[in-house]
């Protein structure tokens, strides 16, 4: 089994320092090497026959070095003899070829040399899965400052003996042992971050000895329970219970407190030292609103887990689609931009950004895999549209927190009418896979079985359902998303 423990270091001052400097040059490997990617890649495919754009100078071997790997660098491995003795000279990948030039690095600048060889690998490393997930659909990656840089990553040496832990080239260090690490765990890496009120150490920790969560086949799920996520409760449970959301960061004392500081930051000189920590100050306040938020979430995990089901489906919700900016309207004769509502927009973007529900989400789906329970994500579509009683799907039938159907006159709260029809969902891809995909199935348990019919007859002609973008979720060999903090949670669970 494989997991993370998270402890807050106490390093002294010497030790604090080294690290700083150690993130400053780390964070320039990393700049520097995204840069020599982005240049190979225009010498290659945009520059066409020039080195480069400005100058005009004509790519040869002698001006520039052009890669077909992406980086500069040697591009081919040690010449070797296969068993029929012919030489094998593969080709390395821009990974491989970055690594390489590593020692070449501390030739060049002999301060590298005092940082830990390993972290410089995962340096690179962590440039080449940013790279990936490009490829995968997400962003290109970014050049790195001091507020998106803050940590690196040891995989040897790192030993632990009571509240004291050997970092490499850094030397022993205490910390606040708040979490003893079971008997059999051996430490594989750590992470060290720099955070608003010090350094904090992520150790992955694992025991082979110790099987890996396994959730239940779906043949054995004979209960869901549907989790509709809110702003102004937290989760609405198709069982008809309500977790409050306590709003962290949007109530009106929080917002008042972070408005003082954050004015105080303004009316400091800038660049001063005043400044500077009137500025850490108000990340000291963020940070103490995350923390509260983390272990309000976890209690909240744990708190839909223990109830007696086989799983729990929720919807997959695209937050960050959520939170994107309304299209723009300009007036067609002056020119002027018109209101779009961005305005109204920018206080639900706060208040769905406060309720965090990708993390929570993330929770859930932890605690059920140690509970051999499964999550299940369901498509969002009309979920909150859809009367759970006749199946008909017509907007104007939600008003608020209201739900009244204007086909059968069933009247429900809203979301708790959405957490019924999102575990309908989950109850329908359950049957599906393990009967058979088939157009004609119906929802397992279900008291209707002409409601296709019976929707297609609803307001509008709106289709019927289906249970496409449904995905079940298995814990096998996944990592805790992180540790539940030390902070009060004042607000009560219903």
């Amino acid at each position: 089994m494989l997991t993370n423990y998270v402890y807050k270091l106490r390093p002294n001052v010497t030790q604090s320092s080294k690290m700083d400097h150690w993130i400053d040059m780390l964070r320039s490997s990393y700049n520097w090497n995204l840069a020599d990617r982005i240049a190979q890649y225009n010498q290659q495919f945009i520059q066409g026959d020039y080195c480069d754009i400005r100058t005009k100078a004509k790519a040869c071997p002698l001006t520039c070095f052009v890669s077909k790997n992406g980086a500069s660098g040697e591009p081919w491995k040690n010449s070797k003899v296969d068993h029929e003795g012919n030489l094998k000279n593969p080709r390395r990948s821009v990974l491989d070829i970055q690594i390489t030039a590593l020692p070449e690095l501390k030739k060049a600048r002999p301060w590298y040399a005092e940082i830990d060889s390993t972290i410089l690998q995962q340096n690179v490393k962590r440039l080449d899965t940013a790279y990936k997930n490009f490829f995968e659909g997400r962003r290109f990656p970014k050049f790195k400052n001091r507020s998106t840089f803050s940590s690196f990553t040891y995989t040897m040496g790192i030993k632990v003996q009571g509240n004291k832990i050997y970092l490499p080239k850094i030397g022993w260090m205490r910390f606040f042992n708040s979490r003893p690490i079971p008997t059999g765990f051996t430490i594989k890496a750590a992470t060290i971050r720099q955070r608003q009120d010090g350094w904090y150490v992520s150790l992955r920790i694992e025991d082979k000895t110790i099987p890996d969560y396994i959730s239940k086949p779906l043949t054995e799920i004979k209960s869901v329970l549907g989790c509709d996520m809110g702003i102004i409760k937290l989760v609405h449970l198709s069982d008809g219970h309500q977790i409050k959301n306590p709003k962290f960061a949007t109530n009106k004392k929080t917002k008042r407190t972070l408005k003082i500081r954050q004015r105080r930051v303004s009316r400091k000189v800038k660049g001063s030292t005043n400044r500077r920590k009137a500025a850490i100050r108000v990340g000291k306040f963020h940070k103490k609103i995350v923390d509260k938020r983390q272990a309000y979430q976890w209690e909240v995990a744990k708190l839909i887990t223990d109830r007696k089901v086989d799983a729990i489906a929720v919807e997959d919700l695209n937050t960050s689609g959520m939170l994107k900016r309304c299209r723009t309207k300009v007036d067609e004769i002056t020119g002027h931009f018109l209101k779009n509502g961005q305005s109204i927009k920018k206080g639900l973007n706060r208040s769905i950004s406060d309720a965090s529900w990708n993390e929570l989400t993330q929770k859930i789906e932890y605690m059920a895999g140690k509970s051999r329970k499964i999550l299940i994500k369901v498509n969002p579509k009309h979920t909150s549209q859809k009367c759970n009683v006749c199946g008909c799907v017509d907007a104007s039938s939600r008003d608020k927190e209201k739900y009244i159907c204007f086909v059968c006159g069933h009247i429900a709260h809203a979301d708790i009418n959405a957490a019924k029809n999102i575990k309908e969902l989950a109850v329908t891809y359950i049957a599906s896979k393990v009967l058979g995909d088939s157009k004609e199935l119906e929802p397992l348990g279900s008291k209707r079985p002409k409601q296709r019919k019976e929707m297609s007859q609803c307001v509008g002609g709106v289709p019927p359902l289906e249970a496409s973008g449904v995905s079940a979720r298995s814990m096998s060999k996944r990592v805790e998303p992180g540790n539940p903090s030390n902070g009060d949670i004042k607000a009560a669970m219903f």
